[in-house]
């Protein structure tokens, strides 16, 4: 595929490495990326073209005209930033204002993000959709470890919890062993983990799955779920038995390093 204006695109790059895999994604399938780099988020290794803090958005937005790039998408993490915490330069502020007033959750706040930045002239594109392989795209078992018929009731436990809490806004991840052991909050996924992982330091037969689910109504264009190398490791520390998330809605960081370390610690992965 050949590169043109039509294929300009802007990533703005949040913590860990998803924003690698994602940068190198795009460029394969023929986009043309120009990198931003959050300050006091951004991986340095990452070498963005430009580094904006959170509360300076104008100056990535000039630039971006300045370039005639219209396409922009979202990647790595932020947490829950504090707005309070931000020095916002006018046109910033002006985007906070409107965010404010449509806040009743951090779902709102991206969805109201994403169509604030939409009225400024800016299309906000899913990486998932530009970069299709940085999911699963096939639902199903991705690794030599299966489900047990015991593991497929947790699995339909873990989704209908996953269902609940996504939709009230709470979070996005939950572990159950028959019951629910754990369900993510504002603390985030790796702290949910670390809290299981010491819970069960006794447990000695792995039981239960961790499910990662897109919440209802979510948009899928910033703060998609991900699991990584990270993830399975923890799974396992855990002595949970695998991990289900969703079929092309979940970033997948290093998809092969994912499948290879779970294979190798016997932890399945299923995509619904």
């Amino acid at each position: 595929m050949n590169k043109n204006k039509d294929k300009k695109i802007a990533l703005v790059a949040g913590a860990l490495d998803l924003p690698f895999f994602t940068r190198d994604a795009l460029r394969r399938n023929g986009w043309d990326v120009y990198t931003i780099g959050l300050r006091d988020f951004y991986d340095t290794r990452l070498k963005p073209d430009i580094v904006i803090r959170l509360g300076g958005l104008w100056r990535g937005v000039r630039e971006l005209r300045r370039r005639k790039i219209h396409r922009v998408t979202f990647v790595g993490a932020l947490g829950h930033p504090n707005l309070s915490n931000i020095r916002p330069d006018l046109w910033t502020l002006g985007l906070l204002i409107s965010l404010i007033k449509n806040q009743r959750g951090y779902d709102s706040m991206a969805v109201a993000l994403n169509k604030v930045l939409e009225k400024r002239g800016f299309e906000i594109i899913a990486a998932q959709d530009a970069a299709p392989e940085l999911t699963f795209q096939t639902p199903g078992v991705q690794t030599k470890t299966k489900p047990t018929a015991r593991d497929k009731r947790d699995i339909e436990r873990a989704i209908d919890v996953s269902h609940i809490i996504g939709a009230a806004d709470i979070g996005a991840s939950v572990v159950v062993d028959k019951q629910v052991i754990a369900v993510e909050a504002a603390e985030g996924t790796a702290k949910m983990l670390e809290r299981v992982v010491a819970m069960r330091c006794n447990h000695k037969k792995p039981s239960g799955i961790f499910a990662k689910m897109t919440k209802p109504g979510q948009d899928l264009r910033i703060d998609i779920p991900a699991i990584g190398v990270d993830t399975v490791n923890a799974v396992a520390a855990a002595k949970l038995r695998g991990i289900v998330v969703n079929a092309k809605t979940c970033f997948v960081v290093d998809k092969d390093a994912v499948i290879k370390r779970a294979n190798e610690l016997k932890i399945f992965i299923t995509a619904i």
